[in-house]
């Protein structure tokens, strides 16, 4: 499939031997950087946070959801990425206007900004009473190797992991992508050390999705043809803040809380993390919330 806007593909290659996936979230990482006004450098880690979330989400199925924290010792602080089943991706950054120099290779020094030593938790809400926490230790802060040491140790699935974030002399997004390829049990020795070579052999994946491939042709280039795509999902950024949302933040805070704010303020500001979205409430609103704040005589 051709086009511009961002989509995922999935299937298996290699007679089944493999479970792939790739991703194009050049629109999404653009959508996240306006939102946040990130610098190129913080641009990067939450891109690559984001198109790993995509992909995980991939794996999910019907309302299962989950979320990505990357807490490491860098000055981007916390990186948060939530995605669903669906397709559905949004995320944030602690410090958005974190800037390094290029690293040695002349790159965006992606590890300088997240930390090399810190924590990946990821949360996975499936419906049930206690959500699933995994948690690895930062190997890297690239974060491409910190999701592969990821699915090997929390999910004993050796994969591969790439991921990559363009930006041109201006910080805009110029393309961003990424794959993920899972090898599934049975695989041979040799299939194995083949894997090995593809991989070790593929150009950057920045420059593969800047010259115009896409989700498929960059599965190709990792894996060859013998690959089996069996559906394709639309990736977009959507939050789920919402002004009933927020005003039912609000009323939770109490009676007290919602006094305070209207003899301190005499309104209320509520800015959404995910995607910078700002609520306001004057006075009369918070009047009206305070009403709705009050404990109900028992009847």
């Amino acid at each position: 499939m051709s086009g511009t806007h961002d989509y995922l593909v999935r299937g298996t290659a290699w007679n089944g031997q493999l479970r792939v996936f790739a991703v194009r979230t050049t629109v999404l990482v653009e959508e996240l950087r306006g939102r946040h006004q990130t610098l190129p450098t913080t641009t990067a880690a939450l891109g690559r946070t984001a198109t790993a979330g995509a992909m995980m989400g991939a794996m999910l199925k019907g309302t299962e959801k989950l979320t990505i924290q990357v807490k490491g010792d860098g000055p981007v602080g916390s990186i948060v990425v939530d995605a669903n089943a669906e397709g559905h991706v949004r995320g944030y950054v602690d410090n958005p206007q974190v800037q390094l120099p290029t690293n040695e290779l002349g790159k965006l020094d992606v590890a300088g900004a997240v930390g090399r030593t810190g924590y990946i938790h990821i949360i996975k809400d499936m419906g049930l009473k206690e959500p699933y926490r995994g948690s690895i230790p930062i190997v890297s802060g690239e974060l491409a190797e910190d999701f592969t040491y990821y699915f090997a140790k929390s999910e004993q699935t050796p994969s591969v992991v790439g991921l990559s974030v363009l930006v041109d002399e201006y910080g805009t997004v110029i393309s961003a992508g990424g794959f993920i390829v899972q090898v599934l049990p049975g695989i041979s020795d040799e299939d194995l050390s083949k894997l090995e070579q593809a991989i070790s052999a593929l150009p950057p994946i920045s420059s593969l999705l800047s010259q115009g491939e896409t989700p498929e042709s960059l599965l190709r280039n990792v894996v060859g043809d013998d690959i089996n795509l069996m559906d394709e999902l639309n990736i977009a950024f959507e939050c789920l803040c919402s002004k009933e949302r927020v005003e039912r933040t609000l009323i939770s805070l109490g009676e007290p809380e919602i006094k305070r704010l209207i003899e301190d303020d005499g309104q209320a500001e509520v800015v959404c993390h995910f995607c910078n979205e700002t609520y306001t409430f004057d006075s009369s609103q918070m009047e009206m919330l305070l009403e709705q704040a009050k404990p109900k005589p028992i009847q």
